[in-house]
């Protein structure tokens, strides 16, 4: 809240708040427009302030968008001249900024303003800019904070994001994307939000995914089959009856073409017995 006398003021003659009442303005603005809109009476307006009420924007861009929000009829800013009080000298001003959720036109502002405000005159508001600390967001905490960017209803101020972030990374814990997160908080919204911070408390508690089934951690078989032939072992179901399917290959379970290459390899070792014996002989009778 601005100090008592300054701050926020709403235009005289405004129509009720309304879904799709910034639709026609870009994303940047539409986002802060909402949020300004829900607002109370003589909240702080300046761009320092509203950088720190919200995520997404700094000082800069808050600037630039307020004057956006200026041009398209939905703001002013004017200060008011207070005559000086008892005993003191000199001019005093006190800053307010009115605002409009119904877009109006310049001729409208200047009858609003001075039927108000009494002796106004339009004045910038220059502020000192305040680099702040840079902290990269969670993924959870960055949904939270684009809401606002997809459905202006949902804006959320960046302590509304914090206090909701645990709750959105649990979505994301089980297995929810990004993108289906924000679906799932933006879908089937009522006409109007009045609070997006219990609002959306309650639907991520109440549409929260089922856990992800964690399947059992594989076990290392404690078993093994040999082959009853080769012995080469395998898993049970590699060795149907108990062969391997080498020793399958045949109808007769290859036994057949094994008894042929082990009777092939007998004869041919026999045959080397035997040149090797009548070597021997040979060598003896020359002897």
């Amino acid at each position: 809240m601005a100090k008592p006398g300054y701050g926020k003021r709403s235009a005289p003659d405004q129509q009720a708040s309304r879904p799709g009442d910034f639709t026609q303005l870009p994303p940047r603005e539409a986002y802060l427009a909402s949020l300004i809109d829900r607002l109370p009476e003589n909240a702080a307006m300046d761009a320092k302030t509203l950088a720190k009420a919200q995520p997404l924007y700094g000082q800069q861009a808050v600037r630039s968008a307020l004057n956006e929000l200026g041009r398209a009829g939905h703001l002013r800013r004017v200060r008011r001249r207070i005559p000086p009080s008892e005993g003191e000298t000199g001019t005093r001003w006190v800053f307010h900024t009115f605002w409009s959720g119904t877009a109006r036109d310049d001729e409208w502002w200047a009858r609003a303003v001075e039927g108000d405000a009494g002796d106004v005159t339009p004045e910038a508001v220059v502020e000192e800019a305040v680099a702040d600390d840079v902290v990269r967001p969670s993924e959870a905490y960055d949904v939270l904070a684009h809401l606002g960017l997809r459905e202006p209803r949902l804006a959320l101020s960046a302590a509304d994001c914090a206090a909701l972030e645990e709750q959105a990374g649990e979505w994301l814990d089980r297995g929810m994307s990004p993108d289906q997160l924000s679906q799932a908080l933006v879908s089937g919204l009522p006409e109007q939000v009045h609070s997006p911070r219990g609002f959306l408390r309650r639907r991520l508690v109440d549409k929260m995914p089922p856990e992800r089934a964690v399947p059992p951690p594989a076990r290392a078989p404690r078993t093994l089959i040999e082959c009853t032939d080769c012995r080469v072992p395998g898993r049970p179901e590699a060795l149907p009856g108990g062969l391997c399917q080498a020793c399958r290959g045949g109808s007769d379970g290859g036994s057949t073409q094994r008894t042929v290459m082990r009777s092939a390899t007998v004869e041919a070792r026999a045959a080397e017995v035997r040149a090797l014996i009548r070597t021997v002989a040979t060598a003896r009778q020359v002897v």
